[in-house]
């Protein structure tokens, strides 16, 4: 552990030093770019400590470090040397760089207003197993950004890319099964899922916040069970808990990148706000898909009018076929959009603005962006 003088600031507004309790600042205090403060007790922080220099450091061999009070302190250079933890019961901003030496930072997972905050940061280092967020951090700025997130002795990180500009996004990682979140109002149920998802996993999830459109990367290692989601890596995608459906659906997989026993996948673009949680799961595998039957009622109810396979936006080779009953081809085309709304487009119809007549029809759908040469077959019944 170093040792700094416990205070080498320029003091604006009177505060009150305990060393057997806390530092309490309920001033103004301003550091010069030459400060150093070493943390040796607890601070409350209830008046006016945000800097944009010097360097403050968190220490103690035994005791838990614990950050109050009712404004947050933001630091320009900091290092966490605290064997057992720095606890935030207040958010705690760094504008500069940040070393982790010992001991994790603890925020508390029910309230996701409380977090480690790096604010036009430069760089962190030293994070690993045990040394980490364990709970919320964010990140206001435009460079790409490795969320130092992890859930007790294990590190995950969760990779956002860079933006044009500067952005707000906050996230966690949770070792547990989303069926079962402890710290929720509500569970996200594996089997409720878009019908071009597979499999969804029962051992972890991420949480991440953000009214900007991004793509996320996201980790796993032996303690994923990625070989319980699939059989080899590249049916592996990212999906996240829709807060409007209520249900999983596919955010994409690029970027495949390991084996089963760890590796990196990331989504396509989405807004992070509209999903409660991401994690990682499947598409459904190799040859024909198991069948799964539609109803369509194309009446401008704009109930059921057209025919839609939820998350197909993510398959731009695909083709659709479909059949009547004889085998006559009355749709095929390529990079479907959801939008047939049962008008038959085959070459012996005489008039295309005629809707089919009501009946079972057989489709079958290839999504063509793999060699894996997926499809899904299945019935659709036209009601009108």
């Amino acid at each position: 552990m170093k040792f700094y003088p416990f205070l080498m600031a320029f003091i604006l507004v009177p505060y009150i030093i305990n060393s057997q309790t806390a530092f309490h600042n309920f001033g103004n205090i301003e550091m010069h770019s030459d400060s150093e403060i070493g943390f040796h007790t607890d601070v409350i922080n209830d008046g006016d400590f945000e800097n944009e220099s010097g360097f403050v450091g968190f220490y103690s061999d035994s005791a838990t470090r614990i950050v109050s009070g009712t404004n947050r302190p933001i630091f320009y250079n900091v290092e966490i040397d605290a064997i057992n933890d720095l606890q935030l019961e207040n958010s705690l901003g760094i504008r500069n760089n940040l070393d982790f030496i010992n001991g994790k930072v603890i925020t508390p997972r029910d309230n996701v207003n409380i977090s480690l905050d790096f604010i036009n940061f430069n760089l962190y280092v030293g994070e690993d197993n045990d040394r980490h967020t364990d709970g919320y951090a964010s990140v206001f700025g435009d460079k790409e950004f490795s969320f130092p997130i992890g859930n007790n002795d294990k590190l995950r990180p969760m990779i956002i890319p860079p933006h044009s500009q500067n952005n707000y996004f906050r996230g966690a990682y949770f070792s547990e099964d989303p069926n079962t979140p402890t710290t929720f109002l509500s569970s996200f149920d594996t089997t409720e899922k878009q019908i071009l998802v597979g499999n969804v996993s029962n051992y972890e999830f991420w949480d991440l916040d953000g009214t900007t459109e991004t793509v996320v990367t996201l980790t796993w290692d032996q303690d994923s069970n990625i070989d319980q989601i699939a059989s080899n890596t590249n049916l592996l995608t990212v999906v996240g808990w829709s807060k409007s459906e209520n249900q999983w659906v596919n955010l994409g997989g690029i970027n495949i990148t390991g084996d089963l026993i760890s590796g990196q996948l990331t989504s396509e673009t989405f807004i992070p706000d509209e999903y409660e949680v991401i994690t990682i799961g499947s598409i459904l595998q190799g040859g024909d898909l198991a069948d799964d039957n539609f109803l369509i009622s194309p009446n401008g109810d704009n109930v059921n009018d057209t025919l839609v396979f939820e998350g197909l936006e993510l398959y731009k080779n695909n083709k659709l076929s479909i059949f009547n009953r004889w085998g006559n081809t009355v749709l095929e085309v390529d990079n479907y959009k959801n939008d047939w709304e049962g008008i038959s487009q085959g070459p012996f119809t005489v008039d295309k603005s005629d809707g089919l007549p009501v009946g079972t029809y057989f489709y079958v759908l290839s999504f063509g962006n793999d060699s894996l040469d997926r499809t899904l077959k299945g019935w659709v019944y036209i009601n009108r």
